[in-house]
Formats: structure tokens, C-alpha cells, sequence
């Protein structure tokens, strides 16, 4: 039963319903406003807002049960709040999926396509969840990457977007998934383990002035919505020697499926092109172990170093007393693939470049817990303004998942939607279909997978005579969200 079913059912309905997720008479007497309703705890103050981006971070983590992922104090923060079991960003790009969370709407074919997206240039008038609640009364600041640009709706924030001094060029220059196989190298090195402290790179200088940050807020007469956007895991795998050394080499995991899955489209797939522009690997063809092997003992030391950064930051507004005055919201701008099917980085509609992290821990709701419901980056915009009780502008398309704050296992939404570029992704309960279509065209490629029976996503199911049903009714849907003004 969703929530717009359970307001239009029947109060025995309603009432078996209730029963039937652990809630007693009480939560029907109070009507579904108060069982669904809004504010933090019921408190009449606006809380404080601490947003944690996290470049390319994959839901590989110990609250994810990733136990070999050492990941303390993103896993502290989970036992603290809701951690979204299946959420899903709306573009596997770094560039436009932060510029569609931002803005709460939807990419089509007309925005947010890549990596490098201006949200005011493409979205004009649409104002960011920065900017509303700047409008709204908060202290804004943003720190390190939020908008792929630092000057995109400069606007949105009290004071000007901070990042950190230096170069961004390893960092940002291979971003594009495009490489031109006979041009120069644009990058260094994919990888550097070195003995250095935590500030010598960039997750420790902006962990610093969002402690230096912090410090000045807590003297303000207004609540701050501090946005926070660390780099690592984004390639290169530059991170302190002393994390490389939390993982012993000979247990690092290499993909269990390396290969395209059976009957995948062309369209699936792609040459990995942002890796590639790094010195040192192949320009074409798989990489060989050893080296897979090296990367991803790279990737899980560069989770280890921005997590203890996280870690700081936490420790700080603890230390400093607003803990209980302060949501925190975690998630990570897209999955990253780790040599499944042969991929590496993102760029891609399979489950693990779409499958993404989203933690919320807010005071007055329960914590340590998790939810199985399907949630999209989308919803993080009107869920952060009814938590802190600002009104609900008009353009957001997600959902408010306060409900799911209260109560982990209410039903939810049928399906979530992503895209990249001609690719249009739906995820339900039990399927992932994609279909690739050129402007008002049939569907040129497409692929289906059970993730009852196939998690791994290793076998396109999508021609199959027995599924024509499934994949209509799936085609439909994506049909529908086109028509209806721009999902995909």
C-alpha cells in the first residue's frame, strides 16, 4: 500500500495495514498527516543541515555488509540514521547527477548529460536546494565539489564556493568518459601511495575548513546548511600509505563477473575511457589481474581516507554540541564499477554505476536502521525541506522519504528512473530494463535483467519470448515518465 493508497483506503484497511508493519490504534486515531507528517521529532526549531557528497563512492561499505570495506565512521553515522538500502542517482556522472540532485528535477535529453554541466545554465530559473534555503533564512556554504562547477548558481551560497588551492588537473581532467585512443596522455598516474599526512591532499583540506567552518556557525544566529564535497574515491587513487596498509593485497576481491553479460546490447558498454587517460594502463583490452588488483586496493584505500575525514567532521559537531541540532545527510554522486563486465568507472546503466549510497541521520528519528524501499537521488530535495519545515517549492520531482524515517518498511515507490546520453534505465522490485532510443525512434537496443535470480546482472533477458510482457509493461513506464515531461 502506498501513501496515496493508504489516504484514499478504507480505516479497516488502514487500520490491518498499520497492524501489519508494528503500529498500534494510536497512529491511525492521529490520521495519516501525523503518521506521514513533517517536521524533525515535532520540534519547532529548524535544524541545522550537514550534506556529505562523496565523488564516485560506491554502496561498498560496512553498513552495507561490505565487511571487509573498513569504513568506521560512515558505518557510525548509519547506526545514527536511516541508511537507503536501494537508492539510485538519476545520471552515472558526476556533473549531472549533482546538478539533477541539486535541483530536484529530472535529466532529459536536452540537459544534464555529462560531467560537465552548468545546473544554471541548463536548468534557468530553477531554483537549487542551495539557493532555497539561503531564500529561506540558513547560512549557506559549500565546500570542495558539490556543482561540478564551483561558480555554477553562485547565488545558492552566503558565502563564495570553496575548494582547495593547487591543481585539479589528475583530478578532473579524465573525467569525460571520451578518450582519443591516438592523442596524448591528459593524466598522471591512476594511483599514488605515499607517506604523507591526511592534509596532503584535498579530502583533508576541505575536512579542515569544514571543521574551521563549523566552529564559526556555531556562534550564528541562524541554522547552516554546510555542503560538503569530498573527491576520493575519484580516480586517481592518491591516499595516504597508512590506508593502503589497512588492506592486505593478497585480499583484495577481484570482479566475480569480468565479462559481458550474455546477449548485453553494444549500447551497454564502453571503453572505460576516463581510466585509460591514466599513465600506465592499456589503452585498449581488459587489464591483467595484478594491475585490476592494484585499483582496487586504490579505490578501497581512497573510501578508508575520505571516511576518517567524514570522521573528523563528525567528531567536531559533536565536540562542539549541535549534534542534536543537525541532520546529516550522506550519498555518494553515482556508483563505480570495479572491473564487472569488464568496466571500470562509471558511464554505464548497469546496477553498479547506478546503485548509489544515501544515509540520513536526523534528530528525533529512530536510528540504526535500514530500508529496502526504492528511493532516487531526487527525493533528497523536498524530504530536506519538509524536515526542516521550509515550504515545498513547485519544480522538485521526487518524493519527501520523511514516512520512511518514521517507519522503514512502509511500501513505497513502484520504480525509479535514471539515464545516460540514448540510455532510459526503470528499476523495480525484482527488474532493471533499459531500452536506447535516438529521438522519437523505436527502441534500437535494450536489456532486461531478474534481479530475483540475477543481482550480478550477467544475463540480458530482454528477448526472451516469455518476458515480452514484462519488458511492455517496463517500456511503458519509461513511456509515460517521457510523456510526462522529462524523466528520460
Amino acid at each position: 500500500m502506498s501513501y496515496s493508497e493508504y489516504k484514499t483506503a478504507g480505516r479497516s484497511n488502514r487500520r490491518n495495514f498499520l497492524k501489519r508493519v508494528g503500529l498500534g490504534a494510536a497512529a491511525l486515531a492521529v490520521g495519516p498527516r501525523a503518521f506521514f507528517g513533517s517536521g524533525v521529532g515535532g520540534r519547532n526549531k529548524r535544524p541545522n543541515v550537514l550534506f556529505i557528497a562523496v565523488d564516485d563512492l560506491r554502496p561498498q561499505l560496512g553498513c552495507y555488509g561490505h565487511k571487509r570495506m573498513i569504513s568506521p565512521n560512515i558505518d557510525r553515522l548509519a547506526s545514527d540514521g536511516v541508511t537507503f538500502l536501494r537508492s539510485y542517482c538519476q545520471v552515472p556522472v558526476c556533473g549531472a547527477s549533482r546538478a539533477s540532485l541539486m535541483t530536484g528535477i529530472r535529466p532529459t535529453r536536452e540537459r544534464f548529460l555529462s560531467y560537465d554541466v552548468w545546473a544554471e545554465k541548463e536548468a534557468p530559473g530553477i531554483l537549487p536546494i542551495s539557493g532555497h534555503f539561503k531564500k529561506n533564512g540558513y547560512h549557506t556554504i559549500s565546500n570542495g565539489k558539490i556543482f561540478h562547477h564551483r561558480g555554477d548558481w553562485s547565488g545558492g551560497w552566503s558565502e563564495e564556493a570553496w575548494r582547495p588551492g593547487g591543481p585539479w588537473r589528475n583530478y578532473q581532467l579524465a573525467e569525460n568518459k571520451e578518450l582519443d585512443a591516438k592523442g596524448p596522455r591528459r593524466a598522471g598516474p591512476a594511483y599514488e601511495c605515499a607517506q604523507v599526512g591526511d592534509e596532503a591532499y584535498f579530502d583533508g583540506m576541505i575536512a579542515a575548513k569544514a571543521i574551521s567552518d563549523l566552529r564559526r556557525l556555531k556562534n550564528m544566529d541562524k541554522p547552516f546548511f554546510l555542503a560538503l564535497g569530498f573527491l576520493k574515491p575519484h580516480l586517481p587513487f592518491n591516499a595516504p600509505k597508512k590506508y593502503w596498509d589497512m588492506y592486505k593485497r593478497e585480499e583484495i576481491d577481484l570482479a566475480d563477473n569480468p565479462f559481458r553479460p550474455k546477449g548485453a546490447p553494444d549500447a551497454a558498454l564502453h571503453n572505460w575511457g576516463e581510466l585509460r587517460a591514466y599513465h600506465g594502463i592499456p589503452r585498449k583490452g581488459p587489464l591483467e589481474d595484478d594491475a585490476a588488483r592494484t585499483l582496487i586496493h586504490g579505490y578501497y584505500a581512497c573510501v578508508s581516507y575520505t571516511d576518517a575525514q567524514i570522521g573528523r567532521v563528525l567528531a567536531e559537531l559533536e565536540r562542539l554540541g549541535m549534534r542534536g541540532d543537525t541532520i546529516v545527510v550522506l550519498w555518494g554522486d553515482h556508483g563505480w564499477n570495479l572491473g564487472e563486465h569488464g568496466l571500470w568507472c562509471k558511464h554505464c546503466n548497469f546496477e553498479t554505476s547506478l546503485h548509489s549510497p544515501l544515509i540520513v541521520a536526523a534528530p528525533g528519528y529512530k536510528g540504526g536502521t535500514k530500508s529496502k524501499a526504492l528511493t532516487e537521488y531526487l527525493d533528497i530535495y523536498p524530504s530536506l525541506c519538509e524536515m526542516c519545515g521550509l515550504p515545498m517549492p513547485g519544480h522538485p520531482e521526487g518524493k519527501s522519504f520523511v514516512p520512511l524515517l518514521r517507519h522503514v518498511e512502509l511500501p513505497w515507490k513502484e520504480a525509479v528512473f535514471s539515464r545516460y546520453f540514448n540510455g532510459d534505465s526503470v528499476k523495480t522490485d525484482r527488474y532493471r530494463y533499459t531500452e536506447w532510443r535516438r529521438g522519437g525512434g523505436g527502441a534500437y537496443a535494450r536489456m532486461l535483467y531478474d534481479h530475483s535470480v540475477d543481482r550480478g546482472e550477467n544475463v540480458n533477458i530482454s528477448e526472451e519470448p516469455e518476458n515480452k510482457k514484462v519488458v511492455d509493461e517496463l517500456s511503458a513506464m519509461l513511456g509515460r515518465i517521457r510523456r510526462a515531461g522529462g524523466a528520460v
